[in-house]
């Protein structure tokens, strides 16, 4: 495939073809139509994970019969399976498929899943019969039952990796970056982006969970099922007019290749002098990806090992294998990546926390009086709409307020660095959880002073608007951490790899839900034979103690997140120290992504 050639008049793209292979018309591929037949997928994508996993925990304790800790366990796989399957799309994506066959080939399989979850609601013999009214046990349900629902769960959660991964890219992709217009659009584009699947997300708790509630699962999965079917019919109508660009590579490829090169050759001595390695200089570019040449640094000089040019690789470099040998730029972009980890394991507690909003504290809600008025009554996974709606306030509340003040107290024109912003959501996230267990506690008191402790179906007279706390602490949590991990990922990641940027982020909401799921079935596992914690009966239990130790645990990781923050030195400081130029770059990531 040639590569396109801008005429005198502009009227192709640079780098972009058209679905023909051929140089992409300005004028009849791209622009505002066509990305927005790419957004409606992503809003499909938010309508159908969110609309399932935050009411999941009340279908599988009310229909499947399963208990409160395994039913949560359920819930944070599936959600930890979501976000650590993007990896996946997006490998495929940038080495293999492309954007446009990873979203049309993985829409289809979320398609599949979202279909065989509507029949599995449908179909009586993939249910467990219902409780007999007044019966102290309830059958749950069999290994067959659950194989199904396991299998349309994980079937979306394959579908939703996949989308998440290469829907906001390929919407960049319609957009010319070295066009002055069209690169506005594409900076007006994901705001839109951002807004819309907002109002997706928004409606998923709220419009979703109440058809599923009131009306039966089959109608709110069924709608799921054809929001994503109509998604992808109009997102491959638009084929004929979308613009294409090469595969990038996957950059995990460059992270393989030097630690394997490093470790090939342990055996060898470093040579005192970095101007021995091997380095971008030292070769044609068309042998090797030209990148911004990066000064040497001392920390982790064991993977400069990968650059040690040895005596068996000849005089001609070019046809050594990069599996054999990196470039020094290689190497200091990897030690880029490892800098970072630090800051990055500390950001996973923080997903273990929002966990619980979609797991117990849904539970919660449902044990609560949740009528507004005497006739319209709240379902318990709406209660997540707080959580949202405070992320959507606590933007422009920062944008507005907090942002101008911090500018002038810091001497940041930006207000808060993205650390500072990570380590306000840690703190809000702990003291979300005090709060929680102090709801908790007198949620409890009142099933104690009423008698209802017995009856796990009670609904307590007490009213469900006192979790709002906690969904909001939580919610403006999110915020600042959501928009603090984005913004820290793509400026410290190197230039050569922005695309792991998303990949990182991505990756600690899935071990937060899979952190979460460890601490629930090892809390289970110790409490359930005295005085269990996350008992069925929620009014029997003791979720009280539970949110306390996620609040220490919490407590414990903003500590290190300090230390780890304060030791951390930004990009732009260490270059600037080392004297090398830097290149001040634009986020193209949407923060809704």
């Amino acid at each position: 495939m040639a590569l396109p050639v801008t005429d005198e008049y502009g009227k192709t793209v640079k780098d972009a073809w058209d679905y023909k292979g051929l140089p992409a018309n300005r004028s009849k591929t791209g622009g505002w139509i066509n990305s927005a037949m790419i957004l409606g997928v992503e809003t499909s994508e938010r309508l159908i994970t969110l609309g399932i996993a935050f009411n999941l925990v009340t279908y599988l304790t009310g229909v499947m019969h399963l208990g409160n800790a395994t039913s949560a366990n359920t819930v944070t796989n599936f959600l930890g399976t979501s976000f650590m399957l993007c990896l996946l799309g997006g490998f495929l994506a940038d080495g293999f498929l492309g954007r446009y066959l990873t979203i049309a080939i993985f829409a289809t399989v979320q398609a599949l899943g979202v279909t065989i979850l509507t029949i599995s609601t449908i179909v009586p013999s993939l249910r467990p019969p219902t409780c007999q009214e007044g019966s102290s046990s309830c059958i749950q349900a069999n290994g067959t039952q659950m194989g199904v629902l396991h299998l349309a769960l994980y079937l979306t959660a394959l579908g939703t990796g996949g989308l998440k991964s290469s829907v906001s890219g390929f919407g960049s992709d319609q957009f010319d970056e070295t066009d002055k217009d069209e690169r506005s659009q594409m900076t007006t584009f994901f705001n839109w982006f951002y807004f819309i699947v907002s109002i997706g997300s928004m409606a998923a708790v709220t419009v979703l969970v109440y058809i599923e509630d009131n009306l039966g699962r089959r109608w709110g999965y069924g709608i799921c099922a054809c929001v994503i079917v109509i998604a992808l019919i109009c997102f491959l109508s638009g084929t004929k007019r979308y613009r294409f660009k090469k595969l990038a590579g996957s950059p995990l490829t460059q992270i393989a290749a030097v630690v394997v090169a490093a470790w090939k050759k342990r055996m060898l001595e470093l040579p005192a002098d970095s101007a021995a390695l091997f380095n971008v200089d030292d070769v044609a570019e068309t042998s090797f990806k030209k990148k911004q040449k990066l000064p040497h640094s001392k920390q982790f000089r064991f993977l400069d090992r990968a650059a040690i040019k040895a005596p068996e690789m000849g005089e001609d470099l070019s046809r050594v294998s990069k599996w054999q040998l990196s470039t020094l730029t290689d190497v200091e972009e990897v030690k880029m990546i490892v800098r970072m980890l630090p800051i990055w394991a500390t950001t996973i507690e923080f997903w273990t926390i929002h966990a619980q909003m979609t797991t117990f504290s849904v539970s919660q809600a449902s044990t609560m009086d949740r009528h507004i008025g005497s006739k319209f009554q709240i379902p318990p996974a709406s209660m997540t709409a707080f959580l949202i709606a405070s992320i959507l306030l606590t933007v422009p509340i920062y944008d507005r307020f907090v942002a101008p003040i911090c500018a002038r107290l810091f001497h940041n024109p930006q207000g808060l660095s993205p650390l500072r912003r990570v380590g306000v959501g840690l703190f809000l996230a702990t003291v979300a959880m005090g709060v929680a267990a102090l709801t908790e506690i007198k949620r409890l008191h009142v099933a104690k002073s009423h008698g209802m402790v017995n009856d796990p179906y009670a609904v307590l007279p007490i009213s469900v608007f006192w979790l709002i706390p906690q969904f909001i602490l939580t919610g403006a949590g999110e915020a600042m951490i959501y928009a603090g991990q984005l913004d820290f990922f793509l400026r410290e990641c190197p230039k050569g790899m922005k695309a792991l940027s998303t990949g990182l982020f991505l990756s600690t909401l899935s071990l937060g839900f899979f952190f979460s799921t460890v601490i629930v079935t090892i809390v289970n596992s110790v409490t359930s034979h005295a005085h269990p914690w996350l008992a069925d009966n929620l009014n029997k239990g003791r979720l009280y103690n539970f949110y306390w130790l996620l609040g220490a645990i919490s407590l414990i990781n903003f500590i290190l997140f300090l230390i780890c923050a304060k030791w951390y030195v930004y990009k732009d400081k260490w270059l600037a120290a080392e004297g090398f130029e830097v290149e001040l770059e634009e986020s193209t990531v949407p923060l809704g992504h």
